[in-house]
């Protein structure tokens, strides 16, 4: 076995989870994959996803076992730990979609706040050397200082998805401090990608302009998003993943909020450029050749107009910066659409 020992990453089968899996496997890593594979998107491209983690186990040095488990229920979350000899967990299940977290709210208090206590119990119980758990950017919310600082406050969430995110944070750090469970909450902007999720606006963009059906641009495309490739992504995790925070004992200039005395860490991860919509439409339309029929909306409910990663703990830390373009990431991702979907460009 790899000298890292058993690795858990829940939401295999998801976008960030697949990705990471597929990269832990090629390294070598001996993988546990757990996934609900609940029915939010097309449960059919979660299988495709599992599909070629599977093929690639057949050639890469690694080793992938894929567990069905409901994270939310702590029978299955505590069978699974005594099952296997978990050294360190990427812990990336969660309820996604901020949009969908005004209309049902109660499903992300289960998917992200009971699972994710489920998972921090078995962390404490069975001495794992290192969390490393997805936040999102979306917790810096009414913040308009830019760009966001892991320094920053983090306390005015937009949407009941970031509350619930910035919850975790706070669990985490609770565990870390109680139980010396070493924590790194990592906060993503905007990932996008080739096996993207189907209701991100990459996807969406792209079907349509392909069909020839307009396009929802919501704050008539004026917002910017930190748009932030996968497998940067991947890359940001690992790098964290390596070095476990430690206990401290004092901390210069004082406790900020992404520090702590516990071993418990918050860290940004993103391009440090922020685009605009309509650039990033653009660069769909490049690929394609083809333009966008658009139909230009006010800012929805819970939408937060900018974002923008500062990555300085990123790079100052863990010697990694993200680099993939905006354009080669968007081309990566149509050729993946393409091929995927069968459609002749």
């Amino acid at each position: 076995m790899h000298k890292e020992g058993l690795i858990l990453v829940t939401g295999a089968a998801g976008f960030i989870g697949f990705h990471l899996t597929k990269f832990l496997l090629q390294e070598g890593f001996h993988v546990i994959g757990a996934d609900s594979l609940n029915d939010y998107y097309d449960v059919n491209l979660k299988t495709s996803r599992l599909n070629q983690l599977k093929e690639i186990n057949s050639i890469a040095e690694g080793t992938f076992t894929f567990e069905k488990v409901d994270l939310a229920d702590k029978a299955s979350v505590d069978n699974l730990f005594s099952n296997f000899d978990i050294s360190s967990i990427f812990h990336l299940a969660a309820q996604a979609g901020v949009r969908y977290s005004i209309t049902d709210p109660y499903t992300y208090v289960k998917c992200n706040i009971d699972a994710f206590l489920n998972v921090l119990e078995n962390s404490r119980y069975h001495n794992i050397s290192h969390l490393v758990y997805a936040s999102t950017s979306s917790v810096y919310g009414a913040n308009t200082k830019i760009p966001f600082s892991e320094s920053d406050s983090a306390d005015h969430p937009l949407q009941f998805y970031a509350a619930t995110k910035r919850a975790n944070e706070l669990m985490a750090h609770s565990y870390s401090h109680l139980y010396d469970v070493p924590t790194s909450g990592v906060r993503f902007f905007t990932v996008y990608g080739p096996w993207g999720r189907p209701d991100m606006a990459l996807f969406l963009f792209t079907k349509n302009i392909i069909e020839d059906k307009p396009i929802d641009v919501f704050n008539h495309g004026n917002h910017t998003r930190d748009f932030t490739y996968v497998e940067d992504i991947v890359q940001g995790l690992f790098q964290i993943h390596k070095k476990p925070p430690v206990k401290k004992e004092n901390l210069m200039g004082g406790i900020r909020p992404d520090e702590s005395l516990a071993p418990y860490r918050i860290v940004n991860i993103g391009n440090n450029n922020p685009t605009k919509l309509l650039d990033y439409i653009s660069a769909i339309e490049t690929k394609l050749n083809k333009k966008a029929i658009t139909n230009l909306l006010p800012l929805q409910p819970g939408d937060v107009k900018d974002t923008y990663a500062d990555v300085g703990k990123l790079v100052n830390e863990f010697n990694y910066k993200p680099e993939v373009s905006v354009l080669d990431g968007v081309g990566k991702f149509v050729d993946w659409y393409l091929d995927y979907y069968k459609i002749k460009p």
